[in-house]
């Protein structure tokens, strides 16, 4: 009896999560956008174990954005950019250099091509002009696939090697998204990718005193963007019925 219980109840709360995330509220807007964007990538890996913001390098990216219901919405980003870093650049706390990166003296340079297909969560509905706030913060996740032209140089074996690169990342981040007017706005995003290949930067099957085999590659992206809103009016169904009554 006490697993019937559960069961029902998880049911309901299933049913009620879900029409808050997929089903249309009758009060949202049917809209969609289409923008660009502009920003930076950054890599970390072997040749650079922690987030440095001098390794960011150009960004664009255009997306399209389809909204699901009045919090969720669908997108699908292609962002193309450059990607950087340098054993040179890394040191101590103190500043002097580490022992790792001067032995190994590599150079990793290319660009990389990301299709992404994710999930925002909207805490506002921003397209509500009746509404006072026209800004939400979001979240979001989801699945990418990104082709990574990159060169790796450096003098030890093993360590020269200029080939494309293939592969998965998850991504996952934040933004906010400001509507400038009812067909114009503004968005602010930041996110990271994890890869699910270490082979962006090449530095795999080298020998693991130089390089860590076991921990993925990872590549961030942060932007700003200007997209366009279409409105969509759904007809009442009196009026699918009837079409004379438009006459």
């Amino acid at each position: 009896m006490t697993k019937q219980i559960l069961f029902k109840t998880l049911l309901v709360c299933s049913v009620q999560a879900g029409s808050v995330f997929f089903v249309h509220d009758a009060a949202a807007q049917n809209t969609s956008e289409i923008g660009l964007g502009l920003g930076a990538l950054n890599y970390k890996g072997e040749l650079a174990p922690e987030y440095r913001f001098l390794n960011n390098r150009p960004a664009v990216s255009a997306f399209y954005r389809k909204d699901v219901s009045a919090p969720v919405t669908l997108r699908g980003t292609v962002t193309y950019g450059l990607i950087r870093a340098n054993d040179a650049d890394l040191t101590g706390e103190s500043g002097n250099p580490l022992p790792l990166p001067t032995y190994r003296q590599a150079n990793l340079k290319g660009s990389l091509l990301d299709v992404a297909a994710t999930l925002e969560y909207n805490f506002f509905d921003f397209h509500n002009r009746r509404d006072k706030v026209h800004f939400t913060p979001y979240v979001y996740t989801g699945i990418a696939g990104f082709l990574g032209f990159t060169r790796l140089s450096g003098p030890l074996p093993g360590f020269s090697e200029n080939s494309n690169t293939l592969g998965l990342a998850i991504p996952a981040g934040v933004g906010v998204k400001l509507a400038l007017s009812r067909r114009w706005n503004l968005g602010l995003e930041t996110g990271a990718r994890r890869a699910l290949t270490d082979l962006l930067d090449h530095v795999k099957d080298q020998s693991p005193t130089v390089a860590n085999r076991f921990d993925k590659d990872w590549y961030y992206y942060s932007g700003v963007s200007v997209s366009f809103t279409f409105y969509k009016i759904n007809c009442p169904d009196s009026y699918k019925d009837n079409p004379a009554l438009l006459r």
